[in-house]
């Protein structure tokens, strides 16, 4: 078999998997209850009236859930559309906005400063080591995540800011909206691992059966139960 046989039938399977292809959608229900508001911590109570309104830190909130699928074969992966490729951490009412961010390897994320005052947002998490230095409202700092896992980050000037960073392996991810409900689009048919990821609560993960075509639906439902505190994955 020549070369250039091969190519045409490499790209003639990938042709294939990408024509078969389904829709993995779902919900995403946590445990009643389950959201909390810590007491908001103003820093700067001397000058609160030149400062916007803190926002609090709220545990517990379904958007706050990452979810992707582990095992679609690399050229059909690859043949993927990478979700968000403008990625966004907030420094905003002196905390993080959002508290959770999902990315790919391989993506950027922007810290931008929209405060009047500074912040210096930094990690010490062995996944993605930085620190970003201070900087005033208006400007931005990037950084790239290039390995899997769990990033927190913090800001050196304000204890009560905290937030994370959850890199994913794949590209099949996403996010809920505030109902729980999700949806994973284009996912090649097989037997793959569903993952759900959340800051609160601890990982959980299922075998799924993709079909060649239409909807896979799922409900996926945490027990009820206190929290577990953050949960540690080093995928």
């Amino acid at each position: 078999m020549t070369a250039r046989v091969s190519l045409v039938l490499l790209a003639l399977a990938l042709l294939s998997s990408a024509a078969a292809a389904a829709t993995v959608r779902g919900t995403l229900h946590l445990p009643p209850g389950a959201q909390t508001v810590s007491p908001v911590v103003q820093a700067y109570a001397g000058q609160a009236a030149s400062l916007p309104d803190p926002i609090p830190i709220v545990h517990g909130l379904v958007t706050d859930a990452v979810i992707w699928i582990e095992g679609i074969p690399a050229p059909a992966e690859s043949a993927m559309a990478a979700p968000a490729a403008k990625l966004q951490m907030a420094q905003k009412g002196q905390n993080f906005v959002p508290r959770v961010v999902a990315v790919t390897v391989g993506q950027v994320v922007d810290f931008p400063n929209f405060d009047p005052i500074f912040h210096n947002a930094f990690s010490v998490s062995p996944v993605k080591r930085f620190d970003l230095g201070k900087y005033p409202r208006g400007q931005s700092r990037k950084v790239l995540f290039n390995k899997a896992g769990i990033v927190q980050v913090f800001c050196d000037i304000h204890a009560n800011m905290a937030a994370y960073i959850r890199v994913v392996p794949s590209r099949a991810r996403t996010e809920p909206d505030g109902f729980g409900d999700f949806a994973i689009a284009n996912v090649p048919p097989g037997t793959y691992t569903l993952k759900v990821w959340h800051p609160d609560f601890p990982p959980l993960e299922r075998k799924i059966q993709v079909p060649a075509s239409g909807d896979l639906e799922l409900q996926v439902d945490y027990a009820a139960g206190p929290r577990a505190g953050v949960a540690q994955d080093g995928h």
